[in-house]
């Protein structure tokens, strides 16, 4: 799972408190595509996992420095497709990627 890769929310299952927070939450069952990776900022204000951005779905910023955007914990994802250049790269033979 990264930059590009095609996702599926398995757990769309927030606190209430965390409408606090964001804008956008993710939806179970619908497909994204990641825009991005890092680490979050949690609830507490503590760095914390690693979070994926989301195409489509903007939330404000964390308060806490250097102040990352919030978003979603990676395990709420399954990925159903690399990103293109790595299709790309798992349809090329072996001996053109040794060689590129």
């Amino acid at each position: 799972m990264r930059t590009g890769s095609k996702v599926v929310c398995v757990d769309d299952r927030f606190p209430v408190e965390i409408l606090n927070h964001y804008n956008n939450l993710p939806i179970k069952d619908k497909v994204y595509t990641i825009r991005g990776m890092g680490i979050g900022i949690g609830t507490d204000g503590q760095p914390g996992e690693v979070v994926v951005y989301l195409e489509g779905l903007n939330n404000p910023c964390s308060s806490v420095k250097p102040y990352p955007e919030r978003g979603f914990a990676q395990h709420r994802f399954r990925e159903l497709e690399p990103p293109a250049e790595d299709a790309q790269e798992a349809q090329m033979p072996w001996e053109e990627l040794v060689t590129a």
